[in-house]
């Protein structure tokens, strides 16, 4: 093992170590452990060779007392041994010296979703429930820059935007939970690399075997074969895309968040389930920022994320084309154009919602005051 050596750093061993460490000390600052009691960081750790090797990367953070680290083990009961896995990759944690280390058992419900979304949910709700009983600073997961080439793949085949192109960010806040991933910039060659450097015995998940889902058949049969046609460095370019996106993603999201601000519309006695947006304001803005803030508005009305046709339909009618509405756009939302008045004088865009059971009886009440009696 690594721990104790008495010869020469496994080059994987301290590219890793290195990668944990940038990722935290960005994350949660560079005086981890200085005077300070030190953070508990939880790692979420399936037993396979690229969340091994994160655990044992971060463990050398607790050994230098930069960290508190524990880690969550999910049994997800899917597969015949799945407890007998938990458990055993559990022991192998808790022999790295991390503590506590917490094996939880969830419930797939596969309703609505497919298979490895309906996994997703139930892991990061278990996520959610540790991080909130421990306190922890934040929760690390082992994705590589593998997994980042197959996301932007994915994306790419769903015909996805700038947000979805640049795959999984580094550093995420979601339900109140810091999520780290420092590995994006390791390959899954190099985990393995470090866990026999480490000792460490992964489990292998039959599941990544099974081409039936789809990203498994991109990383066995879709990306092997453009490295076989392009040649190699597919994957990286891949995954460099996403680096690249991801800075252009944040950057038109916070200013689109500005031209949404701007654009809002007050007027007296307008619903609360609407949002009014001022017509020249949308018109001047640019594609990128106009789409960026239709879409916001369709959510705040209370709809759902406009796809890529029924935004381009609701575009066009904030610009003026085709009849005064209204456009129908998913989660019971209609866009209705209003004329131009003294204060706006393209008129304005309004986003209605439909009101909730309890808007609508507090509305019935108003106008039929006996009705309440």
């Amino acid at each position: 093992m690594q721990q104790g050596r008495t010869g020469r750093l496994n080059p994987a061993v301290a590219r890793a170590r290195r990668a944990v460490q940038r990722t935290v000390d960005a994350a949660l600052g560079p005086d981890l452990g200085n005077g300070t009691a030190p953070p508990l960081v939880l790692v979420g750790c399936s037993g396979g060779a690229d969340s091994l090797a994160l655990a044992a990367a971060t463990a050398h953070l607790l050994r230098r007392g930069r960290l508190r680290v524990g880690a969550m083990v999910v049994d997800h009961q899917l597969q015949e041994g799945s407890a007998e896995v938990a458990s055993r990759t559990a022991a192998t944690l808790r022999g790295m010296g991390l503590d506590p280390v917490y094996v939880e058992r969830v419930h797939v419900a596969r309703t609505g979703t497919g298979p490895e979304m309906a996994a997703r949910l139930a892991r990061y709700e278990a996520f959610r429930a540790v991080a909130g009983r421990t306190g922890a600073a934040a929760v690390l997961l082992g994705h590589t820059r593998d997994d980042q080439s197959e996301t932007v793949l994915l994306g790419l085949t769903r015909g996805s935007g700038t947000r979805s192109l640049s795959g999984m960010p580094e550093s995420l806040v979601k339900d109140g939970v810091r999520y780290l991933r420092p590995l994006l910039n390791i390959t899954r060659a190099e985990t393995e690399t470090v866990c026999a450097a480490e000792g460490l015995q992964p489990w292998h998940d039959p599941s990544n075997a099974d081409t039936a889902l789809t990203r498994s058949r991109i990383r066995h049969e879709v990306l092997p074969f453009l490295e076989s046609q392009l040649g190699p460095g597919v994957a990286r370019a891949l995954a460099r895309t996403a680096s690249v996106l991801g800075a252009d993603a944040d950057f038109l999201e916070e200013q689109a968040a500005a031209a949404y601000d701007d654009a809002r519309v007050q007027v007296e006695g307008t619903a609360a389930s609407s949002v009014l947006l001022d017509g020249a304001g949308l018109q001047q803005m640019p594609t990128a920022l106009r789409r960026r803030v239709l879409a916001r508005a369709c959510v705040d009305a209370g709809g759902e994320t406009p796809t890529f046709e029924r935004l381009g339909a609701l575009e066009d009618f904030a610009l003026g084309y085709g009849a005064a509405g209204p456009v129908q756009m998913a989660g019971k939302v209609a866009a209705w154009r209003h004329r131009s008045d003294a204060d706006h004088a393209r008129g304005c865009l309004e986003l209605r919602g439909e009101p909730t059971p309890a808007a609508q009886q507090t509305s019935s009440t108003q106008n039929n005051p006996g009705s309440a009696q």
